[in-house]
């Protein structure tokens, strides 16, 4: 191995030894505790620190770091106290994230460290999204995503790498290659010759080195980081480099062929750099012995704290407590203001207008919502008012932008995504459930995210254009899932979303965008988020509904006036407003749950359960649900009204009429 000083000082290359030993001598420490049953589970990442070290030295320490569980290094150049790691470690209070999540899947805004999930390729466009909050700012810095070879072969890393080169992203994508993703070696994941060659395709820049060579690594960082920041683009960094134990030490090391741990233990990342720095004089025995001494004292001193912790002390309100960021909305008194007559797609575009100008920091994407303002016109003008840089067409890459929303949002942005429709959910599925959700539960940091979903059937769309898929969200602590039904309620429920710091799935009928209208104020305007709405009173029946379902009621009453129905729009589906459902149970006694959304699994499910549970006393007859088919939603004109739940309304309010 050979290193080459370019000109380091002395006190520069005694850091870097410090900084590399130093996650060595702790996964030395950790493997022996593993062994005497004192800790339960450890990723090592032995045989690649340099990697992990010499990158982070490069950066500066307000750069964020994407990092993944073999880069100790990251957290500890960070100066992340090692006492605070093992507790971290050891799922105790006093950890990161208060023993609610194990090894390095947490983060630390304080450190600018984003923690990982366990899907891996998500995290790249965290780093966009960070990397675009710098661009926008126009600050000089840059982002940086670690990636392994196995997590190149997900959509994640194509998405995030494809948005980053295609918006100008200054992003530092780095791959550890140690040759395999867990047991399967790196010839059964992908045949191109290496990985950086992969950047061609993006029209990115792609670069590969040796991951062993500590000074090779920092000064590969440092010129891309210079790179990115002067050219405004990304650029991928493929680092060579092996994996000495096993993926993690249950799995094992069989099979790997023992020739390679014998080349590469040659290719040790510290002893190399030990010994070039003892030649070089910059070190002597003495030297490394007292530092070594000084990493040894700071390890056992943390241990002591760690294992001395109590375990931790369940409290559930704190544990339910820390689900969201805590906020409050409330209505704003509409009395007094000026309202004029508006389609639900008219108030949607005045929301996310009058957003934008209270907001400067909200930033719109999604796919064609710029000039042609999106599949339905709503974004329809913003451009003109607001720019290419904050209403911005997106590549088609659900997942990326999820998570280029999430990475506005840790740097302090707000951000607007609009899903063409909401069926295509499904491919950022795993962004929103697994990091938008659970983040501030993890570590505290919440996702200021609204992600709009344009829903429903109706209008003869099929079974990709026409899914209810509102249920899916509300099984998911750490969302808010709101669904209008009315255009004031639109508007003003949209920009009470963009106030909450938290992630909220905003679903809007796409019938309802031009069948319907009604007086909207004409100013800004806020409607609380997890009320309900009592659209109208009756005593013979409780119908609880909320989207098109209102609609349908409404429609229902008038058609049957010698029925007193009451109707219970709920507004926001997650939260739900119980109070207003109990309280529309006590007046009929009897409740027909009406929903878009086929039957099994459905939000009347939940909701009938918690009546059941809840209101028994007050019941006079069974619930009844009354929802879609349980097919796919069919194209044909006649198909989809047979399917739709409104076709079989009547028969459920006979059913629970007769009773």
């Amino acid at each position: 191995m050979q290193f080459t000083r370019k000109g380091f000082s002395d006190d520069l290359l005694r850091e870097l030894y410090q900084e590399i030993v130093k996650p060595r001598m702790i996964e030395e420490k950790m493997l022996i505790l593993l062994r005497q049953g004192r800790v339960s589970k450890w990723f090592s990442g032995i045989g690649q620190e340099a990697i992990a070290v010499g990158a982070t030295m490069a950066l500066d320490a307000d750069e964020y770091v994407m990092p993944l569980h073999r880069n100790l290094g990251v957290f500890t150049v960070r100066k992340m106290p090692f006492s605070k790691l093992f507790l971290q470690w050891q799922g105790r209070k006093e950890g990161f994230s208060k023993g609610r999540e194990r090894s390095f899947h947490f983060g630390s805004n304080e450190h600018h460290i984003c923690g990982m999930i366990s899907h891996l390729g998500p995290q790249l466009a965290i780093a966009d999204g960070i990397a675009l909050a710098h661009k926008l700012r126009k600050e000089d810095k840059v982002s940086l995503a670690f990636s392994g070879d196995g997590g190149t072969s997900e959509g994640d890393f194509h998405e995030a790498l494809n948005t980053a080169a295609v918006w100008g992203l200054p992003v530092i994508f780095l791959i550890e290659n140690n040759g395999y993703g867990l047991s399967t070696p790196s010839n059964e994941q992908f045949i191109c010759k290496q990985l950086a060659d992969k950047a061609i395709g993006y029209g990115m820049k792609g670069i590969t080195i040796d991951g062993n060579n500590l000074l090779e690594v920092y000064q590969a960082i440092k010129e891309a980081r210079e790179y990115c920041i002067k050219e405004q683009k990304p650029i991928l960094v493929e680092a060579m480099t092996f994996r000495m134990r096993g993926h993690e030490e249950a799995s094992g090391t069989k099979y790997v062929p023992k020739e390679l741990f014998e080349t590469w233990g040659k290719k040790d990342p510290v002893k190399n750099f030990e010994d070039f720095l003892l030649q070089e004089k910059v070190l002597t025995p003495e030297r490394i012995a007292a530092i070594r001494e000084t990493i040894q004292q700071e390890i056992e001193t943390g241990l002591e704290i760690g294992f001395a912790a109590a375990p931790v002390v369940p409290d559930t309100v704190e544990e339910v407590a820390d689900v969201y960021q805590p906020f409050t909305t409330t209505s704003t008194d509409l009395a007094p203001l000026a309202k004029s007559e508006k389609k639900m797609i008219q108030a949607l575009s005045d929301g996310m207008r009058q957003a934008m100008e209270k907001h400067d920091n909200l930033v719109l994407m999604g796919q064609d919502i710029a000039e042609y303002g999106g599949a339905f016109k709503l974004t329809e003008g913003l451009v003109d008012l607001f720019g290419k840089s904050r209403v911005r067409n997106t590549p088609l890459c659900e997942s990326a932008i999820v998570g280029t929303a999430l990475g506005l949002s840790i740097k302090g942005f707000k951000s607007m995504m609009e899903m063409q429709f909401a069926d295509f959910v499904t491919v950022g599925f795993n962004q929103i459930i697994n990091n938008l959700a659970k983040i501030h539960y993890r570590w505290g940091q919440n996702a200021d995210v609204v992600i709009r979903m344009p829903t429903g059937g109706g209008v003869g769309a099929g079974p990709f254009h026409s899914q209810s898929n509102e249920a899916w969200f509300t099984h998911t602590p750490g969302l808010k899932v709101v669904y209008p039904s009315t255009p004031e309620d639109a508007k003003g429920l949209l920009l009470a979303s963009f106030e909450d710091p938290n992630p909220v799935i905003f679903f809007e009928h796409k019938i309802l965008y031009r069948s319907i209208s009604g007086p909207v104020p004409d100013d800004y305007y806020t409607v609380e988020i997890g009320k309900a709405r009592q659209v109208q009173t009756g005593e013979d029946l409780s119908i609880i509904t909320y989207g098109s379902g209102v609609h349908w009621a409404m429609d229902y009453a008038a058609k049957h006036p010698g029925l007193s129905i009451d109707i219970l729009d709920l507004r926001t589906l997650l939260p739900i407003d119980y109070t207003a459902v109990e309280a529309s149970v006590k007046r009929t006694g009897k409740v027909l749950l009406l929903h878009e959304d086929t039957l099994i699994g459905g939000l009347g499910g939940e909701l009938s359960a918690w009546i059941a549970e809840h209101c028994f006393e007050y019941l006079d007859a069974p619930i009844v649900r009354c929802a879609s088919l349980d097919t796919p939603v069919p194209f044909a004109i006649e198909l989809e009204q047979n399917f739709l739940a409104n076709k079989r309304l009547d028969e459920a309010v006979a059913k629970l009429t007769r009773y």
